[in-house]
């Protein structure tokens, strides 16, 4: 692509940051417009700028990330004998691993990845498929090197100094399919990736997207322990999504901006154990108890409404890619230095009697670095209702992945 005057194109990321225990501000994610007015020189084919411009009317970046965003790149002004012109070169440093890259989730999923100023290499693994997925994206004029990996003997590999490590492997619901219907697969692929993570990046954050997250987190846990290297600050059952449908739902029934809404949700990931906190709606805003029932019904059943839509042809993939990049990006925040990254996610937990729990958190280089109590604090009557009722279920759940865990270290 040529450069020519007044050019604009869009960079678009996905990160939010949650407000701190009552203190912080909502996620005000917006975009970053590059607006050329010279001819300029390209940065990997994308062509660069001479100022980064916030829009707070699109989504995205809020004012941190995008401040945080200039401070990665670098303008290099060319010889002064030429027309002024400025490459905007990102401080790429982090790997990061897509385990399942060719599945419906892990094919978008990279997409947004590579995206990513951060990233300098994107890994893709699968059992099959996954080449041609590499091919395609290494394509893309963005910073990060594609690298494929095929099968399990090269898994090892793929895994190698890598930073993030991002599991969307395993089979999708199908319609009338509950998620303890997937557990028996996707139980045994998470077990054998975590146990490949643990032996080649244990330092690595782990983000488990394989359902049912509410089991899968636990399994990875109890095979991290079997390998003594379990760090809990660094295991994260992904949950993003249902952030991103409450933010949505609860924007178009109250006719809100979109990025200015901000909906912590916390429990688990399935049914009942999903519990938006409407009462903490960040800006303030009232509901009517029908408003509330609906909506965290809505919430809930989300995944089973876009199975049902999909008619037998897959599952919320592409919401899904779009929760777990945001996640990843936020990731890459933390890991980066940002000191304002906050996001609801389940990880092992001591704000209820639970041993995992989703909650607000905030993440730092060595990864969760503090549970946010205060979003528990003050619910109303249907939230403290709701909360009591999902606790069996999710230990149930909990329990269930323990139990398999250990059952296969014995047979081993």
């Amino acid at each position: 692509m040529a450069a020519t005057s007044a050019t604009t194109f869009s960079i678009r990321s996905t990160i939010a940051f949650g407000p701190k225990a009552g203190q912080l501000p909502p996620s005000k994610p917006s975009g970053v417009r590059f607006n050329s007015k010279n001819s300029l020189v390209s940065f990997s084919g994308l062509k660069a700028v001479t100022s980064v411009i916030c829009e707070s009317n699109t989504s995205f970046l809020n004012k941190e990330s995008c401040s945080a965003l200039r401070s990665t790149f670098a303008r290099k002004a060319q010889s002064s004998e030429q027309r002024p012109q400025y490459a905007l070169q990102p401080q790429a440093s982090f790997k990061v691993a897509v385990l399942g890259a060719a599945g419906g989730i892990g094919q978008p999923l990279a997409l947004l990845i590579k995206m990513s100023p951060l990233v300098s290499a994107l890994h893709l693994y699968d059992v099959m498929n996954v080449k041609g997925v590499a091919a395609d994206l290494s394509h893309c004029n963005t910073p990060s090197q594609v690298l494929d990996f095929t099968g399990p003997e090269e898994l090892a590999s793929a895994l190698k100094g890598v930073n993030i490590v991002v599991i969307p492997a395993g089979v999708p619901r199908k319609p009338g399919m509950t998620r303890d219907d997937l557990f028996n697969i996707n139980a045994n692929i998470v077990k054998t990736l975590v146990e490949a993570v643990a032996d080649n990046c244990p330092d690595a954050f782990i983000h488990i997207i394989s359902n049912p997250v509410n089991s899968t987190v636990p399994i990875a846990a109890e095979v991290l322990k079997q390998k003594g290297v379990y760090d809990p600050k660094k295991l994260f059952g992904v949950t993003t999504l249902d952030v991103v449908r409450a933010n949505t739902f609860v924007a178009q029934k109250k006719n809100l901006k979109l990025i200015d809404v901000d909906v912590p949700v916390v429990g688990g990931h399935a049914g009942i154990t999903i519990l938006p906190l409407l009462s903490k709606t960040m800006p303030s805003v009232s509901f009517t108890d029908e408003e509330v029932g609906d909506l965290t019904v809505r919430i809930q059943n989300a995944g089973t409404e876009v199975v049902e839509a999909k008619a037998g042809a897959g599952s919320a993939t592409l919401s899904m890619a779009y929760a777990a990049a945001r996640f990843v990006e936020s990731s890459l925040r933390a890991l980066d230095g940002d000191g304002d990254v906050y996001e609801c996610v389940f990880v092992e937990s001591n704000l209820t009697e639970l041993p995992f729990f989703a909650s607000r958190v905030k993440l730092g280089r060595n990864g969760v670095e503090s549970l946010i109590s205060s979003d528990l604090q003050g619910l109303t009557e249907y939230e403290q209702k709701a909360l009591e009722a999902l606790k069996p279920e999710l230990k149930a759940s909990i329990e269930k992945g323990v139990a398999f865990a250990q059952k296969q270290a014995v047979a081993a």
